[in-house]
């Protein structure tokens, strides 16, 4: 069992840092494998997946599962229903998290939160992509233009339904705009699938 002391330092390094560590960091910074265990198994620490750690006395987090995968993909960019939802642009409840990634990229290793892999290249990828701090952690996730855009660019996975619901919900939300909306449809290819939709809203 490590030292206090040796514990203390370690609860400190997380507290210095936000309080969430990949392991590889701690380890880094000059902790040891031991004294994160040691700190897991006595409630000090809470195991978000493998190799990520946070501290316990923290408030819950909101969305740890976005958290998560923002910590362990960081080049991933949260997109579609899981954006959707973010934005409170759909009624689906997400089973896994959506994660666009650069196509030619490796595929994450992650054994929870269950993720759903789209592969985007060129515009399609690196266009829209913002970053949202949620529970201190700095997420990537496309804008809700292009969530929308990507809805309906891979409908044949999300639904047509889902893409149909979030077009009618951005239309009705504060953030609306419809030359950035098309903007994105074109990019993703979908102007000419989306338009008729849009003009019945409008």
């Amino acid at each position: 069992m490590p030292s206090k002391e040796i514990m203390h330092k370690t609860i400190e390094l997380f507290r210095e840092r936000g309080g969430i560590l990949r392991a590889g960091e701690a380890l880094a910074l000059g902790s040891h494998p031991r004294t994160l265990y040691a700190l897991r198994d006595a409630g000090v620490l809470e195991q978000l997946g493998r190799g990520l750690y946070r501290l316990a006395e923290l408030p819950p987090l909101a969305n740890p599962d976005l958290v998560t995968v923002a910590l362990k993909v960081p080049r991933g960019v949260i997109s579609l229903v899981s954006a959707l939802a973010f934005y409170e642009l759909t009624t689906q409840i997400p089973h896994f998290v959506d994660l666009a990634l650069e196509r030619g990229s490796e595929s994450p290793r992650l054994e929870h939160p269950p993720l759903r892999l789209f592969w985007f290249s060129g515009a399609a990828w690196s266009e829209g992509i913002e970053t949202h701090e949620i529970d201190g952690v700095q997420v990537r996730m496309y804008s809700p233009a292009k969530s929308v855009a990507d809805a309906f660019k891979l409908r044949n996975r999300v639904g047509l339904d889902v893409a149909i619901e979030a077009l009618k919900s951005y239309r009705t939300s504060p953030a609306f705009n419809a030359n950035e909306l098309l903007h994105y449809a074109r990019i993703c290819r979908v102007e000419q699938v989306m338009r008729p939709y849009l003009e019945a809203l409008l």
